[in-house]
């Protein structure tokens, strides 16, 4: 069964050979403490937690060799978002970046796609960035964090970047940042929870963003996918449309309840259980669910293509629809 992962990050080249040179990527330098190691600078000390994240292409193809991944979509390690950097920098870390997942595409067209990242501090730069990534790249979309230096989605000043993917017919693949998760920080750092607890939290508080804030009216076709399954979004659905149903500022931007546009988007699989997997499917339909590994941060027993198999809740049909049939359908691949 062919196996395309929509959710598979990369820290880049770029940044790993300017660390060899004893430089600093736009303000990001290498730090060592003890067995630990970190990538520091622009607020942020991020532990590099997997030795993958410094693999090479040839590297990383090995890798998905060796656990039957046929296709990876590539998009940057969301610690990397440079929303918060100068604009100027983070216009020209983003084209590096860009520039660098699409020569990765073009050298192995059968086993890379790609996602840009966008300064999205700035709404004009990012319009022209995603214009530019997709025209001229061949990249598939773009990967976006949760939210823009404190600012959700739905503030106006971001439509026209919505406008603008759904004129491109671009993938945005929505994905949180653990570290970052306001959610679970303002109640406790202890046992992982703003990794287990918090990113789902983000997640649902996404999707429920797009519905309510009206997104998905203002762009019918809009392409949006969420990474872990949209967090707990669809269970929690019959809340949403009963908040719908009484509270007046829910119905401000949609004529409909929040249910109608659950179908709309997109999810990857990574529930983390079967019966998660397959009550997001009964809800969504096994046509909105893909293959999504988080590459390489989540370990799978025996591999992300291996599991799906493996579920007997799942008939064939669905298992090829999330393994490989909807994103070669959606992105082209």
């Amino acid at each position: 069964m062919r196996v395309i992962d929509v959710h598979a990050h990369l820290a880049p080249q770029v940044l790993w050979n300017a660390f060899e040179q004893g430089q600093d990527w736009h303000g990001m330098s290498h730090e060592a403490r003890g067995e630990q190691e970190f990538i520091v600078g622009n607020g942020k000390r991020i532990l590099i937690n997997s030795p993958k994240i410094r693999y090479t292409p040839e590297q990383r193809l090995a890798d998905m060799d060796a656990e039957g991944t046929d296709v990876q979509v590539v998009s940057i390690h969301t610690p990397l978002f440079p929303y918060h950097w100068e604009t100027a920098a983070a216009i020209q870390a983003s084209r590096e970046v860009n520039d660098e997942i699409a020569g990765m595409t073009q050298r192995w067209p059968d086993r890379f796609a790609g996602l840009a990242t966008l300064p999205v501090q700035d709404v004009d730069a990012a319009i022209e960035e995603l214009e530019r990534a997709v025209k001229v790249l061949g990249l598939k979309g773009a990967e976006l964090d949760m939210v823009v230096n404190g600012l959700n989605w739905d503030e106006p000043q971001f439509l026209p970047l919505f406008k603008t993917a759904e004129s491109l017919d671009a993938l945005l693949f929505f994905h949180p940042q653990p570290q970052d998760n306001i959610v679970a920080l303002e109640k406790t750092l202890r046992y992982g929870l703003p990794n287990s607890v918090g990113v789902v939290l983000e997640d649902a508080l996404m999707v429920a963003t797009l519905i309510y804030g009206g997104i998905l009216d203002e762009c019918p076709n809009l392409r949006v996918c969420i990474a872990h399954g949209g967090g707990g979004a669809c269970f929690a659905m019959g809340r949403m449309d009963h908040g719908w149903q009484v509270r007046s500022e829910a119905r401000t931007n949609i004529l409909k309840p929040p249910s109608a546009y659950q179908n709309r988007i997109y999810y990857d699989f990574l529930t983390s259980s079967e019966a998660g997997l397959r009550f997001l499917i009964d809800t969504v339909g096994a046509d909105r669910v893909v293959i999504g590994s988080d590459w390489p941060f989540v370990g799978w027993d025996p591999s992300p293509g291996g599991w799906l198999e493996g579920l007997t809740s799942l008939t064939q049909e669905e298992k090829e629809r999330v393994s490989w049939k909807n994103l070669e359908a959606l992105l082209g691949i």
